[in-house]
């Protein structure tokens, strides 16, 4: 089965009339018959009949038409996004977010991006650490941001962004909205709501509730469903502080030594980054993440034929970025989100 022997068969479909589908092919009669009977010989059966001055579809032919349109569709889609990529008129961006790291993290990167890669187009996937670094080896996605991975495999690269504690999130009327800070004994007592995938789970489980479980509320893959929850009264969310969150909603520190994590960035080792991508990673390891600003329209650095790695980078608190004659090295360490 070729396409062009799928785009006679529609266009006789469309007009019912030999002549007109032709015409319409830009071929001869004899030529559009001979595919239309190849492509029943490849289906098996017949496709249309002809009674007179009457042309009908047989009952395979109207079983096949949307099937055979939808096949003509994707693959004129592909062949007129394979030009765009070509010409360079599309920069596809296929990022990893890993539960709780939110999209306001990069929507500041992206949009420094756009002006200096012509036709970004971006992509956003879901998934647990673990599972965007196998889309990571895949080829499915071009980086990601988690936050606490174990045993990240030796051909990933990542790079250290920032560490961030977690913060309690209730409603004004919550019985603890008045306090300056929640100690653990107050969680103990407290219903929380539950994130589902959440990669610091395990560590809160550790850290404040070694003996006995918390007492679960509500529970969600998603952060605003919770937040609506919590608005409602129904619980407390622990949340990393830089996670969006309702005007309704009050944010309270915890007390002693609270839960933090680190947010790392992840791309394959060795593997040739898109415009798209290198400027991405470098403008994500360049910028100061601990002091929030408006992005500036400044140059970006100038592009590395390949990225330094970092896997053994460790260090807490944030991390500035300059450029060398081999890519970007850190050089200065900015503070820790306060």
């Amino acid at each position: 089965m070729e396409l062009h022997q799928v785009r006679y068969f529609l266009a006789v479909a469309s007009t019912l009339n030999f002549t007109r589908a032709a015409e319409q092919c830009n071929v001869t009669q004899p030529a559009l018959t001979k595919g239309i009977q190849k492509l029943e010989q490849a289906l098996g059966g017949p496709l249309i009949y002809r009674e007179r001055q009457l042309t009908q579809l047989t009952d395979l032919g109207k079983e096949v038409l949307p099937m055979l349109a939808r096949t003509l569709a994707s693959a004129e889609t592909a062949r007129r996004r394979a030009k765009e990529f070509q010409r360079k008129e599309i920069a596809p961006l296929k990022i990893g977010l890993a539960p709780s790291i939110s999209a306001s993290l990069i929507v500041d990167l992206i949009t420094e991006i756009a002006k200096f890669v012509a036709g970004l187009n971006v992509e956003l996937r879901e998934g647990t650490a673990e599972k965007l670094i196998d889309l990571l080896l895949e080829g499915e996605i071009s980086a990601a941001i988690v936050g606490d991975v174990q045993d990240i495999p030796a051909r990933i690269d990542d790079w250290l962004l920032f560490e961030e504690r977690y913060v309690a999130v209730l409603a004004p009327t919550h019985q603890l909205a008045n306090r300056p800070s929640i100690g653990i004994d107050d969680l103990r007592e407290t219903v929380l709501l539950e994130r589902v995938g959440c990669d610091v789970a395990p560590k809160i489980q550790r850290s404040y509730f070694p003996k006995e479980p918390p007492h679960l509320g509500h529970c969600s893959g998603h952060d605003l469903h919770l937040q609506y929850m919590a608005a409602a009264g129904f619980g407390v969310i622990l949340a990393p502080e830089h996670m969006p969150r309702l005007p309704t909603l009050k944010t309270i520190p915890l007390e002693g030594d609270p839960i933090s994590r680190e947010v790392r960035l992840l791309a394959v080792q060795g593997r040739r980054y898109s415009p798209a991508l290198d400027a991405f990673i470098k403008v994500a390891r360049f910028r100061d993440w601990s002091i929030e600003v408006p992005q500036k329209d400044e140059r970006l650095p100038e592009m590395a034929s390949a990225p330094a790695p970092a896997s053994s980078q460790r260090a807490s608190g944030f991390q500035r970025i300059d450029a060398t004659a081999r890519g970007l090295t850190r050089c200065k360490r900015a503070k820790t989100l306060a």
